[in-house]
């Protein structure tokens, strides 16, 4: 069986996180995207996980569905995509880890296990080291990796130089994060036999959120056993995310005023800007410290890494400022209507389907699948900016949480 899963977003009770991020809603809402399989998150938080208990049922070992009560009249099981329980943590360097948990009982008792506040935020941070969460998570059946391993605020290579000083060990996967890609970590040595995962990180229920990153997985059956297998023995197809280039650190740059520095310069200026910003190092130059090859050197078991970008998006920079929200939504339903999700749009689609609805966004979709776009990096907390090829100027991504 092949899945589509986004295995990392966040619940309504975590800071800066749509109130409309919640399992009845994002059920209906994945499932337009393309997803059958989307994360609870935030796990280990006393009031999200009492939300996901009354809305939802276990349909299958640690696989929920929503309960007939909640969901709406006119709608089906087989319009809603599945949860699985999961969670991000902090830990006490301030670096973030993805857990996914077979079942409510063990999300239950590791929280009771865990030391730290764990209800302040749905990212709960624990006074505790990686090594510390991981023993946990693994003796209760949880599988654990990185969160958005490359990012410079709060990831495992922000504050160490290899894994294995975090965890004493290798983890059961890696996130990479919106800011590198296969090809970018796959320079580095350590990360030859690690799985990697591409998950949204969302903090809003809509598919221009929920599923801009996710994996195609190839499972036995739809259970945590069965995703578990999945990613331990690598059984993934394909990794689907953003161009690295579009991340918000992806470029060494100010996070004040966003101005991109060559490293050599940054140094020189301790990495302030004139500005009174701190520069923060990208994820290319950090990947360079740590890597062995200035060329990618894919493993057998990595599956190909397909950029995408959500379609509302690409709907959006097409037809340039001034476009309105309605009018963007018109042509975003009538692909989902005609491919009957926003993934088999952008991926799967014939190209003469797509001009008959929208000739000039059929020739971005088909420029993402090509990987011909002209993009302008982002960087110091800006995402990148997409330049088309029939403007004279670039179009902007608004793309934030």
């Amino acid at each position: 069986m092949i899945i589509n899963a986004d295995l990392h977003i966040h619940g309504r009770y975590s800071i800066a996180t749509s109130k409309n991020m919640i399992p009845s809603v994002m059920a209906p809402q994945a499932k337009l995207k393309g997803l059958d399989l989307v994360a609870t998150g935030d796990a280990l938080h006393q009031k999200w996980m009492a939300l996901v208990e009354e809305t939802t049922e276990e349909s299958s070992d640690g696989i929920f569905s929503l309960k007939d009560s909640v969901r709406d009249q006119e709608s089906s099981e087989n319009n809603e995509s599945k949860f699985i329980l999961t969670t991000e943590v902090e830990d006490i360097k301030r670096v973030h880890h993805l857990i996914i948990f077979p079942s409510i009982e063990s999300a239950k008792i590791i929280r009771s296990k865990m030391k730290g506040n764990m209800d302040a935020d749905g990212r709960p941070r624990v006074r505790m080291n990686g090594k510390e969460i991981m023993e946990i998570a693994h003796e209760y059946g949880c599988i654990i990796g990185p969160a958005h391993a490359f990012t410079p605020w709060t990831s495992i290579y922000k504050e160490y130089d290899s894994i294995k000083d975090c965890y004493g060990k290798m983890p059961d996967f890696l996130e990479l994060g919106l800011s590198a890609d296969s090809d970018m970590a796959d320079t580095i040595e350590e990360l030859q036999n690690i799985p990697f995962l591409t998950n949204s990180d969302a903090h809003s229920p809509w598919p221009h959120r929920l599923g801009r990153e996710f994996n195609e997985l190839e499972i036995s059956k739809l259970t945590f056993e069965g995703v578990r297998d999945a990613i331990l023995n690598k059984n993934i197809n394909a990794n689907y995310g953003f161009d690295p280039r579009l991340g918000k650190y992806h470029l060494t740059a100010c996070s004040k005023c966003y101005t991109q520095y060559a490293i050599e310069d940054a140094i020189k200026m301790k990495m302030r800007c004139p500005c009174g910003g701190k520069i923060k190092k990208g994820v290319d130059y950090r990947i360079h410290e740590l890597s062995k090859w200035k060329k990618p050197h894919h493993p057998m078991h990595r599956p190909p890494y397909i950029h995408i970008l959500p379609l509302a998006e690409i709907i959006s920079i097409t037809h340039g400022k001034g476009v309105t929200t309605v009018f963007v939504q018109k042509i975003w339903k009538e692909m989902v209507m005609k491919f009957n999700d926003e993934i088999t749009a952008l991926i799967h689609a014939p190209m003469k389907d797509l001009k008959i609805i929208d000739p000039k966004v059929a020739d971005v979709i088909k420029a993402f699948r090509n990987n011909t776009l002209q993009i302008k990096s982002g960087g110091g907390g800006e995402y990148g900016e997409i330049i088309l090829p029939t403007e004279s100027q670039n179009s902007t991504l608004n793309l934030f949480m």
